[in-house]
């Protein structure tokens, strides 16, 4: 144990020398080294980060849910644009029949989306304001965090009550810091008043929707202003979302919610179905399989940076053992074994590339630091990856070391001497 801390220390003190002594010739190799861990862990962490908001703007919706529309979400919209625009819209009728005859399901919730008007609040008015009509289970199927005042009220949504719940952004520009609740807005040419505001969700592009800017009615309010029945409107999006009970799993579900539509749609028994049954699990498996090509894209980049810097690490080594024939020499002389010899190269070497290592991961920390300041989502190297740069290092450092060493170790005492 004493032998192999002492062996540590030499070759820590060689690796220092060696930076010291040649600090051109080791900075542009250890370049390579850094350049290679900066590769692979900024490209990973990249696509991690992109990867985990993506994932996280769609997990509004649990992986129970299905959501019933026209387009499929594992194919191109654009391939068979046509055919599901000519499908029949999800409708309320269909919401009907589903929250009646299909079993395995806990809540079912019927939701019209509509961009475009305008709220106002005494002199201050929100131009374009996204319209959200639902019935009243909508939150049971979909996260949404109310964190001033409340939700409608089963009579309010029954009647058809002028209650509106807004967004955080919308609040904000309508009200600045007076307090929402209870104040009267002008939408549709009516007055509504607000009941509640939503939690903010902040910049996450790939949310499904962005519930900051969103105005949050009934589905019952919304038919009154809203023509909901007109299938051809292209500002209108409508989805019924149907949540699994804890005893069904989601396949039964959907074999129900199939059924059913059918029997309500009254298609023939060889006709394809003219809906979509879609659930987030299918946009994962899309996005494994992109992810899944960025990761190993960002492997080789960093990959054939690291064996340009592996080779100027291993033409370090080769050039240290030239230098120090003569005391290897004498340290076989004095009885030193060959693995001795072998194993201070190496740790000589490992040393050598952790330090380029360290450097790469601290670049890599500013890169992501900066770049994150001017895009809408933090990109953030995570302790794993850090741990992965480093493991990277000591890999490439015996990789690179290992030849040298060995021509090291297997020196003859006495020719080595004579150099």
């Amino acid at each position: 144990m004493i032998i192999l801390l002492k062996v540590i220390l030499e070759s820590i003190r060689q690796a220092v020398s060696s930076l010291q002594q040649n600090k051109l010739r080791t900075a542009l190799s250890l370049v390579g080294i850094s350049i290679g861990i900066f590769c692979i862990i900024s490209v990973l962490s990249a696509v991690n980060s992109l990867e985990n908001t993506i994932k996280s703007g769609l997990g509004e919706l649990g992986s129970d849910v299905v959501m019933i529309d026209v387009f499929p979400f594992g194919e191109d919209p654009g391939e068979n644009y046509w055919k599901y625009m000519r499908r029949p819209s999800p409708s309320y009728d269909d919401f009907e029949a589903i929250d009646e005859r299909v079993d395995s399901k806990s809540a079912v919730a019927m939701c019209i989306y509509v961009d475009g008007r305008t709220i106002k609040y005494k002199s201050s008015s929100v131009d374009g304001a996204f319209i959200m009509g639902t019935t009243y289970d909508f939150p049971e199927v979909q996260n949404m965090d109310i964190v001033q005042g409340r939700y409608f009220t089963r009579n309010e949504v029954v009647n058809g009550d002028n209650k509106v719940i807004l967004g955080h952004t919308i609040a904000s520009e309508l009200f600045g810091t007076i307090n929402p609740l209870t104040k009267d807005v002008k939408l549709f040419g009516q007055k509504f008043q607000v009941v509640g505001v939503l939690k903010e969700e902040g910049d996450n592009p790939f949310n499904l929707f962005n519930y900051d800017e969103a105005t949050w009615i009934s589905y019952k309010t919304a038919s009154k202003f809203l023509e909901l029945d007109n299938s051809t409107r292209m500002d209108m999006g409508k989805i019924i979302y149907v949540k699994a009970d804890e005893s069904s799993d989601v396949e039964t579900l959907k074999g129900e919610i199939t059924s059913v539509l059918r029997s309500e749609r009254r298609l023939k028994p060889k006709e394809e179905d003219n809906f979509s049954l879609n659930e987030i699990s299918m946009l994962d498996s899309v996005l494994d399989s992109v992810f899944g090509v960025l990761y190993v894209a960002g492997g080789f980049i960093g990959f054939f940076a690291l064996l340009v810097g592996m080779i100027s690490v291993a033409n370090i080594m080769f050039v240290s053992v030239k230098e120090r024939t003569n005391i290897i020499g004498i340290k076989k002389a004095l009885g030193a074994k060959k693995k001795i010899i072998l194993l201070e190269f190496l740790i000589e070497s490992v040393i050598l590339c952790l330090i380029g290592g360290a450097l790469g991961l601290i670049l890599v920390s500013l890169v992501l630091k900066l770049v994150s300041s001017f895009i809408p989502f933090e990109i953030s190297a995570t302790a794993t990856f850090m741990l992965i740069g480093v493991g990277t290092s000591i890999i490439v450092g015996i990789v690179a070391g290992f030849i040298p060493a060995w021509q090291a170790s297997r020196l003859d005492p006495v020719e080595a001497i004579r150099q």
